[in-house]
């Protein structure tokens, strides 16, 4: 029978289309905000309406390194396996993006390697992007720990077990006319996304704070280049409450996912509207 999406609690989801299925994992613990974590679950679904719940597709083991605020997993399929990017915490440490891999969209995933983002600096909400081949990696250095939060890129090797150059900042938060401060001088950078565009521009999905809190905008390079620079569109996609989206295509369709509301903790739920591409830009066209 499937349970209704308005029954499941999850931030950050992420939809992976895969044969005729989509496949929706995100932070799915209780205790995302802080406690034992216990590791992500997938959900299937043939219409967006109906899911079922796969279990844990990754589940922590007593020798991973990381135990709380298992965050934001997103799913890529390359070069014949699954790979799954999400960010990990432990006290003592700093919050890190790692990649694992699996054989199946429903797992298990098992760590590649080592957490892939630079050990000294407070990063997450990695993503991959692959470019004529070259796999890139895009993820936030926190405001937590440089309060301006930054959007950085480095290559990754072809077998995505290391990068093989020094991060690069695509952008600040602030940079962006839409952005609002937390704490008094504070950015936020939060879950970006990239994906190409019919033009051959190059669009990126990112969340932050801004005036009425929680929201969603876009930035585009016009040049089509990862590197940049980027442009930012003025006003946000999502202007209040929700955030941490993607892209994703269905029967010839394009949707993208977030989630909504921002709080409070266990009321959040995944948000699918159908988009259309508008002079460079993503428009919202209805909701499912």
């Amino acid at each position: 029978m499937g349970v209704s999406v308005k029954d499941i609690y999850i931030r950050d989801p992420f939809v992976l289309p895969h044969g005729d299925a989509l496949y929706m994992y995100g932070t799915t613990d209780a205790s995302a905000w802080g406690g034992e974590a216990n590791g992500f679950k997938c959900y299937k679904t043939f219409d967006l309406e109906k899911f079922d719940d796969l279990g844990f597709v990754f589940r922590r083991t007593d020798d991973f390194w990381a135990n709380e605020n298992f965050w934001a997993p997103e799913v890529h399929f390359y070069n014949g396996k699954f790979y799954m990017f999400a960010s990990f915490f432990r006290k003592g440490k700093c919050r890190a993006s790692q990649i694992l891999m699996s054989d199946a969209p429903e797992g298990p995933f098992t760590p590649l390697n080592d957490p892939i983002t630079p050990p000294e600096r407070e990063c997450l909400d990695a993503t991959l992007y692959v470019d004529s081949g070259e796999p890139y990696i895009v993820y936030c250095h926190e405001w937590l720990q440089i309060k301006d939060g930054a959007i950085l890129y480095q290559k990754l090797s072809n077998d995505l077990t290391v990068t093989v150059d020094e991060p690069k900042i695509l952008f600040r938060a602030s940079s962006a006319p839409w952005t609002a401060p937390i704490d008094g001088d504070c950015y936020i950078t939060d879950g970006p996304f990239l994906r190409r565009l019919k033009s051959g521009k190059l669009l990126m999905l990112w969340s932050s704070n801004a005036q009425d809190g929680y929201a969603m905008g876009t930035a585009v390079s016009d040049g089509g280049k990862i590197h940049g620079p980027w442009r930012h569109i003025s006003k946000p996609l999502v202007s209040k409450g929700g955030g941490h989206g993607m892209i994703f295509e269905f029967k010839n369709a394009l949707y993208i996912s977030f989630h909504s509301p921002n709080h409070p903790p266990l009321s959040e739920r995944a948000q699918f509207y159908a988009v259309k591409e508008r002079n460079d830009r993503l428009g919202i066209l209805r909701r499912l």
